[in-house]
């Protein structure tokens, strides 16, 4: 089998759905002419708007969120897979006005052949002294999802997902060969950990990780990391973008080294059962 060619999206989304879909839609046109046959895009690909008044007009269902809809047609129209990383849509739990954060596993026909609500949700007071309330407006999900593929299996998550290692090891353990880790990472957080996060990531799971990111200046006010980054089952680096600028990041992924670094290295299959720790005696 050749290498699957990929490409990473790397955007600056607007705050509302109708611009995050132009904003969008030639990036990933480009992608496509340049050979690419599954294309992921980041975190927040419909609209990034944390101001609480303009986000409620933003927000509407999965079924009626123009650029969803708008990205499922460019797909089919493209022939190509696509990932929209994440779109802020309802998350259709009655009582619970808040959204999901939704991973939306498009085929080249433009059908949802996956979903993943994001499962951990950002909360902190960073040193700086920028604060993230997530759970205020995002209802976490329940379930991890593995959703087959023409090329392999694909594990899904969302941004803060991967400081959960164990998130990761149980998507591998169910046959993921890549992961996508989608995000919108903060310029700290991003700076310090985003690269040996993924990579440490890739090293447990002995498999792909294809992080499309946003990045820089966003019209809400917030700042994000770009720095998308692909990388290998061995934990190398195999393509990087350099900068937060929207652009396209291009990777050929052989998918047999998947099966040559678990041989090498077979953790997934020496778990082993112990007790919680306890204080030393």
């Amino acid at each position: 089998m050749t290498g699957l060619a990929v490409a990473l999206i790397q955007t600056r989304t607007p705050a509302t759905a109708q611009a995050g879909l132009a904003h969008l839609e030639p990036l990933i046109r480009q992608a496509a002419e340049e050979g690419a046959k599954f294309v992921l895009t980041p975190e927040g690909s419909n609209f990034l708007e944390q101001r609480r008044d303009r986000r409620g007009l933003a927000l509407t269902d999965e079924e009626q969120d123009a650029a969803v809809l708008g990205l499922r047609r460019l797909a089919a129209e493209l022939g190509v897979w696509l990932l929209i990383g994440s779109a802020i849509v309802r998350s259709g739990h009655q009582g619970d006005d808040r959204a999901a954060n939704r991973s939306l596993l498009i085929d080249a026909g433009g059908g949802i052949v996956a979903r993943y609500d994001k499962l951990h949700v950002f909360d902190v007071d960073l040193p700086g002294g920028e604060t993230y309330r997530e759970s205020s407006s995002i209802r976490p999900g329940d379930g991890a999802v593995v959703a087959r593929t023409p090329w392999g299996r694909l594990g899904l998550s969302v941004c803060y997902d991967i400081r959960f290692p164990h998130l990761y090891r149980q998507l591998a353990k169910a046959g993921a060969c890549m992961i996508a880790v989608p995000a919108a990472f903060t310029v700290p957080t991003g700076e310090a950990h985003w690269e040996i996060l993924l990579r440490a990531r890739a090293i447990e799971t002995s498999a792909f990780i294809l992080a499309p990111t946003q990045g820089g200046a966003h019209e809400d006010g917030r700042k994000t990391w770009g720095r998308s980054t692909v990388v290998g089952p061995w934990g190398e680096v195999i393509a990087r973008l350099d900068h937060d600028e929207p652009g396209v990041l291009h990777a050929t992924l052989d998918l047999g080294a998947v099966e040559t670094a678990r041989a090498s290295v077979p953790q997934l299959r020496h778990d082993r059962a112990f007790s919680a720790p306890g204080d030393a005696e």
